[in-house]
């Protein structure tokens, strides 16, 4: 909603331009400061310590050097970062008196933000496609999947989210902030920040909904189609313990899907979401940092393969 300024005398507004945001983060006294504190560093810690532990085994264990483990690698690189994109700057913010962010620290908040994340949702669509490719069609797996496709996929996940993060973050900053400077959240998000513009940002809206839509449309088609396919391949298998290896992979990839589609789909993809902050923080907490976290857990104790690589690194 549009807050006006008081008028002039001579009937034009008066506009106050910030330098600075505030983020005001979660409502509470000092002891639901202090316990938020403590989940968000033990949820960060977690998940620094496991997509860390996922990229050496994967590195350095050679029967891991497959497609699947360097997608799987590349996903907790994203994790990895794009959780710290936000988590140590909340953490100080929490006991911060001034909990004070620059418009250049909150527009490159956003736009890292919005690049990995972005990422991620098409990252999580290559892996299906992987997946239906090695269970489709296993013998000519190694030579469609190959290093230098593997890496062009990856590339262009990254291109994918660069383009988002690029529109969304330009459009957002584009707009004239004047009404407050204060975020209603605990990092720079677009939503909250539509919330503070005073220009009309019906195009910022149409444009976050339109493409959040979009990506996680096309991407859910994709893994829907891929696991189509790959549910009747499996049931067509003979053996009973090739069904489950190729179930309890799939099932690990579907599990960290549906976390990271769900929570993404109540945030961004509907037209509502902007309008209550504070269910949007409980969310943005899931996908910022549990799922970060989760992704790791997921896929090691699920599989085999990592968990025989844990015990000969061990």
């Amino acid at each position: 909603g549009l807050r006006l300024m008081p008028l002039h005398r001579n009937g034009n507004l008066s506009v106050v331009y910030f330098q600075d945001f505030v983020l005001e983060g979660f409502k509470g006294g000092l002891e639901t400061q202090a316990l938020l504190f403590a989940v968000f560093l033990t949820l960060y810690m977690v998940t620094v310590l496991g997509n860390l532990a996922m990229i050496m085994v994967i590195t350095l264990d050679a029967r891991l050097h497959s497609p699947m483990y360097f997608f799987l690698k590349n996903l907790s690189f994203l994790d990895l970062c794009y959780s710290s994109v936000i988590a140590p700057n909340a953490l100080a913010n929490f006991f911060s008196p001034s909990k004070v962010i620059t418009f250049a620290g909150c527009a490159t908040q956003l736009f890292f933000f919005s690049l990995l994340a972005t990422t991620e949702a098409f990252l999580l669509g290559v892996m299906a496609y992987d997946r239906f490719m090695a269970i489709y069609s296993p013998l000519r797996y190694p030579i469609t999947m190959g290093h230098s496709v593997c890496t062009r996929l990856v590339l262009g996940t990254y291109c994918g989210g660069c383009l988002n993060s690029v529109v969304q973050t330009s459009f957002t900053f584009l707009l004239p902030f004047c009404s407050s400077n204060r975020i209603n959240h605990f990092f720079c998000d677009v939503p909250p920040l539509l919330q503070l513009a005073c220009g009309n940002t019906a195009i910022n809206e149409l444009l976050l909904f339109g493409i959040c839509g979009l990506i996680i449309v096309g991407v859910t088609f994709v893994i829907l189609i891929s696991y189509g396919y790959i549910t009747v391949t499996i049931l067509r298998m003979r053996s009973a313990a090739g069904r489950r290896k190729a179930f309890s992979t799939c099932g690990s990839h579907m599990t960290a899907v549906t976390l990271f589609f769900g929570t993404v789909f109540v945030m961004y993809a509907q037209p509502g979401a902007i309008e209550s902050m504070e269910q949007g923080k409980v969310v943005s907490v899931f996908y910022t940092l549990v799922i970060p976290m989760l992704n790791p857990l997921i896929y090691s104790l699920r599989n085999k393969d990592v968990k025989e690589a844990l015990q000969r690194l061990g």
